[in-house]
């Protein structure tokens, strides 16, 4: 007889992982968005899609909280 053993993953375990993931990732485009945003202020540009993406990018952590499998953690992207 064999030993069977199961694995068991915690979803929550999982959505922090997942945070964290999603946040190092977004690391260097929120940066960027910073640069583009400061660019825009000093030339006088509409800065409405900039500010639209970095709130896209600091709500994508929110995201993983709906989330109900490993699959969907795992394919949220940044």
């Amino acid at each position: 007889m064999g030993i069977h053993s199961v694995i068991t993953i915690s979803i929550t375990k999982a959505k922090k992982i997942t945070k964290s993931r999603l946040r190092t990732e977004r690391e260097s485009l929120l940066a960027a968005q910073d640069v583009a945003f400061q660019r825009a202020l000093e030339t006088g540009a509409d800065t409405t899609a900039i500010v639209a993406e970095k709130q896209r990018l600091r709500d994508i952590t929110k995201l993983a909280d709906s989330c109900t499998t490993t699959d969907e953690l795992r394919n949220l992207k940044v």
